[in-house]
């Protein structure tokens, strides 16, 4: 017993504790960025809608964009799949376990506004990941990730009453006093903490696959897809407990959004000219969560746990199939 844990096997269970330490890496200091980014807001006195959409989106996404980015040079492959997973995550796991916990409830302007958006962008993701991610593909998805993020600002104007995402914010800011300066660095250097721990995510992982002889792209959307989904889904847990189902499907339409537009454009631009392929089984499953999971919204404004259990058992049905 002991010969197999050590010394055959230590450079797997390095891998295993370096994914471990990035975890804990990307989750601490992510947390710590969307707290600095709002802060930051509440000084420039950005407007609450502003603010939630900027932290509630591309906050809760940074973590799986900078994991990308460190991953596209060296491994496209892994890069591209830890997206896909960390989209069908969000949805399978982060959205589906809070149902369970309790139904969530979304309201029918979400469900007509904010859900199409991101449904689409992560179907345009998917189409212009068939045959590849390029240099072209990605120029597409930024140009269609400033349409969608300036239609969502513009979208919060008509209903910015009821923006209880954005007013928590406020109050949250306003509770902590703070300097721009001081959290403008806490920001820069949350980012090169992100950084160190992607860079260890991305070794560790392609280490793990090399040792139980998976895929880099199994790896990216089994491994690295849940692990950065890890803290979206700790806090989609503790909102449905609380009660904040706006915070639970704004965060989740939010992160995919971003994570598709803002992520494949990532992959294509700093893959330099290699060939980016996602396996096609793993990109249904993403889009057939996404646009599962918003039907049964519209259905009734609420995700029910029948429908969060379906969400569940696509996703662990579909897993084995992505290594093929």
């Amino acid at each position: 017993m002991l010969a197999f844990l050590w010394p055959s096997h230590a450079a797997l269970w390095l891998d295993v504790v370096g994914l471990s330490g990035s975890l804990i890496l990307l989750a601490v200091s992510g947390d710590q960025f969307v707290i600095a980014l709002a802060r930051i807001s509440r000084s420039l006195r950005i407007r609450p809608t502003v603010a939630a959409a900027l932290v509630g989106g591309f906050g809760t996404s940074i973590a799986e964009l900078i994991v990308a980015g460190v991953a596209a040079s060296g491994s496209p492959s892994l890069a591209a799949g830890s997206l896909v997973g960390s989209i069908a995550a969000n949805v399978c796991l982060a959205l589906a376990i809070a149902a369970l916990i309790t139904p969530v409830k979304v309201d029918s302007a979400t469900v007509r506004r904010e859900a199409p958006l991101s449904v689409m962008s992560v179907a345009l993701f998917a189409v212009l990941a068939i045959g590849g991610v390029t240099v072209v593909k990605s120029a597409v998805m930024l140009v269609v990730l400033a349409v969608a993020v300036g239609a969502l600002l513009v979208l919060a104007r008509t209903h910015e009453k009821g923006d209880t995402l954005g007013s928590d914010l406020v109050e949250f800011a306003s509770t902590n006093p703070h300097r721009s300066p001081v959290e403008a660095v806490r920001a820069v250097a949350m980012v090169a903490v992100m950084l160190g721990g992607a860079e260890l995510m991305v070794t560790s992982a392609e280490g793990l696959a090399k040792h139980i002889g998976i895929s880099d792209g199994f790896a990216g959307i089994a491994l690295v897809g849940v692990g950065t989904s890890a803290p979206l889904i700790a806090a989609s847990i503790q909102a449905a407990r609380r009660g904040e189902h706006d915070l639970v499907v704004g965060n989740v339409l939010g992160g995919n959004l971003f994570i598709a537009l803002g992520g494949g454009a990532v992959v294509g631009l700093l893959a330099r000219g290699a060939e980016v392929h996602v396996n096609g089984v793993a990109l249904a499953l993403m889009v057939g969560v996404v646009l599962v999971s918003w039907l049964a919204m519209a259905r009734g404004s609420t995700l029910v746990r029948a429908e969060a259990i379906v969400l569940l058992l696509a996703y662990g049905a579909t897993l084995p199939f992505v290594n093929r």
